[in-house]
């Protein structure tokens, strides 16, 4: 009997099929050249024993972001209007947009005209996205001819301003349909709490990280003696299945971090031990930023944490524990608990070059129409995560994306500029100051003076989890480690792993010097996450 998969893909590619084979492209029928079909087109039709290992080894889930070809512009604006490029499927294509108004309204509309010929087989698709400010859509074609997509009227004169002077940004599926398909198939258990979505998780970063996950010996949790934690001392941790485990490997992937998830210890005035972590969620659901005895805390990551976290705990070095500075520790902490997690600044610890912190596919012009995707579908939630922190960028107050997008253009600058300003501690949004969660713990270290003497230089929530682990904060010598750090295993790591089935990577820890405006450009693409100096 057929998986319900297979019957899923030969559900799409029977009727495909069929199309193709009486609707051949126009070029096919002039030159009697093409192949009828390419075999990767009719892979998924074969054996799933078969199929699948090829399938895995042509296609991911990062085939699911779409690639940045060009903006099509207006015909009658421009001597060059034509765009020009090579598609998955189509290897000849031009776009350009032609201004009408068939609506009758003030601005009127627009055709967007898109000519492909030279299909590599009868049985190709090319699967696209185009996107305004203030629109995103998508159509795909397996007929060579001139095709048409139709705004019938511009969201007003921003828009048609707009699309006058920068043109409609088009995106390919590189994949294909059936590479899209393929990866949905990869991303998809990403996010899923099973065994299928952990192992999911960690083959992913094993092929886009190089990650290794070699398994430990028992026992997986340690059995720790409480009175060897201190106050600062660093808590990284790393999920591997269910919702947070997806999104903190795609986490990983853009930024090179190893761990993501962090958190940090306290000691209050009677020796009690807590911790502080921003991305707590409340009983409402929400994700504040909290601090927990410690007894709660690990008591929740032993038994109730869903997501198999692996976890070390990152002692620090005597000299900086020294410095360590209790009292501003906890006023700060006090400070923020109970406020939101900083989803304002979230993304912008990563993003700090135009070109250098991108994994292709993505680009700038991809972030910004997902944000595009993300304003249309949840105003309130992209603005959360964005909208307040480009705002600070421009130095303007209440714009949206849209508008975000508009200005950056009259200024002479452009999107993946704005993205790259450096995000400054001192910035107070709606909801008061924003931290992730290492911004979170990072600021403490500044408030508790670990920065000092070039703490007003230091804009910690620029930094990556990585950013945070490899700074030079940390226990060197391992005859100081707690006797139960890394207890049983015959692998002794520089830290001390207190739980986890995988033993934790956490590669350059302990290694970096603070300095200067450390972090504000880095750049960080895979495989080997190379910075650049003093960046």
């Amino acid at each position: 009997m057929a998986s319900s998969s297979s019957l899923l893909f030969e559900s799409i590619l029977t009727p495909l099929l069929l199309l193709t084979t009486f609707f051949p492209s126009s070029s096919s029928l002039a030159g009697a050249v093409n192949p009828p079909f390419h075999p990767r087109d009719v892979l998924p039709l074969l054996p799933r024993q078969l199929s699948w290992p090829i399938l895995n080894s042509l296609h991911s889930a990062v085939d699911l972001l779409p690639t940045f070809v060009g903006a099509a512009s207006v015909s009658a604006l421009s001597s060059n209007h034509t765009l020009n490029w090579k598609g998955a499927c189509f290897y000849e294509n031009s776009a350009w947009v032609e201004f009408h108004n068939k609506s009758g309204s003030e601005f009127g509309g627009g055709t967007l005209h898109i000519k492909m010929s030279k299909a590599h087989s009868w049985t190709c698709m090319d699967i696209y996205v185009f996107a305004t400010p203030y629109r995103v859509t998508w159509d795909y074609y397996f007929r060579a001819r001139e095709h048409t997509l139709e705004f019938e009227a511009w969201e007003g004169k921003a828009e048609f301003e707009y699309v006058k002077r920068k043109g409609v940004s088009i995106f390919l599926m590189q994949a294909g349909m059936l590479g899209t398909l393929q990866a949905l198939w990869e991303v998809f258990p990403l996010f899923t709490n099973t065994g299928w979505g952990e192992n999911s998780n960690l083959a992913f970063l094993k092929k886009h990280m190089g990650a290794t996950f070699e398994q430990r010996p028992q026992p997986w949790v340690t059995n720790i003696t409480v009175d060897d934690i201190h106050s600062g001392d660093f808590l990284a941790i790393s999920k591997i299945r269910g919702r947070w485990g997806g999104f903190e490997s795609l986490e990983k992937w853009v930024t090179g971090s190893y761990a993501g998830h962090t958190a940090v210890c306290l000691r209050d005035s009677e020796g009690k031990l807590w911790v502080g972590e921003s991305g707590h969620e409340n009983e409402e659901g929400e994700d504040i930023i909290a601090v927990l005895p410690w007894d709660e805390w690990w008591d929740f990551e032993l038994n109730k944490d869903d997501s198999n976290p692996q976890i070390a705990l990152l002692p620090l070095h005597p000299d900086i524990r020294a410095k360590f500075n209790e009292t501003a520790a906890w006023e700060y902490a006090r400070s923020m608990d109970g406020k939101p997690y900083g989803y304002h600044n979230m993304i912008f610890s990563w993003i700090d070059t135009i070109e250098g912190n991108y994994p292709p596919p993505l680009d700038a012009h991809l972030v910004a129409s997902v944000m595009t995707v993300w304003n249309q579908m949840q105003p309130a939630y992209a603005a959360n995560l964005w909208n307040e922190a480009l705002n600070k960028r421009l130095g303007t107050q209440g714009l949206d994306l849209p508008n975000i997008l508009v200005e950056t253009e009259k200024r002479g600058s452009s999107f993946d500029e704005l993205l790259t300003i450096p995000e400054q501690d001192d910035w107070l949004y709606s909801d008061g100051k924003s931290t992730s969660c290492v911004a979170f713990i990072l600021e403490m270290y500044k408030e508790a003076g670990l920065f000092d003497p070039i703490s007003s230089s230091i804009e910690v929530t620029e930094f990556t989890i990585k950013d945070a682990y490899i700074l030079k904060f940390f226990e060197d010598d391992p005859n100081r480690l707690p006797k139960w750090c890394n207890d049983g295993d015959t692998v002794k790591l520089p830290f001390c792993q207190i739980r986890g089935k995988y033993r934790m990577e956490l590669p350059g820890y302990n290694t970096l010097e603070p300095y200067p405006h450390m972090n504000e450009r880095c750049p960080s693409l895979p495989p080997k996450y190379s910075r650049s100096q003093n960046c």
